[in-house]
């Protein structure tokens, strides 16, 4: 295990003493839970681990539809807008 120097401020180290206290921890066992915490709640740096977060956030949206009903709604409307059928470019 690697040793740090880290400066905090005196408000902070009452706190940090105070809760080492109730826990019957020492400062570094609460410094390093606390590190282990923010490690598994912090935003992954790279990688694709926030697709696997993110993936069907949208799923339970009013009005989203996929991308084929979506393509053909506006095929059906461009239709209706003509004789039926596609323009000549």
């Amino acid at each position: 295990m690697t040793r740090i120097l880290a400066d905090l401020p005196e408000e902070d180290i009452r706190w940090l003493d105070a809760r080492a206290a109730e826990l019957g921890q020492s400062r570094a066992a609460v410094l390093r839970e606390a590190v282990t915490t923010y490690k598994a709640q912090a935003q992954p740096a790279s990688g694709k681990e926030w697709l696997d977060q993110a993936f069907g956030i949208w799923k339970d949206r009013a009005g989203c539809e996929d991308a084929v009903s979506g393509q053909r709604r506006e095929r059906a409307q461009y239709l209706d807008r003509s004789d039926g059928k596609p323009s000549a470019q």
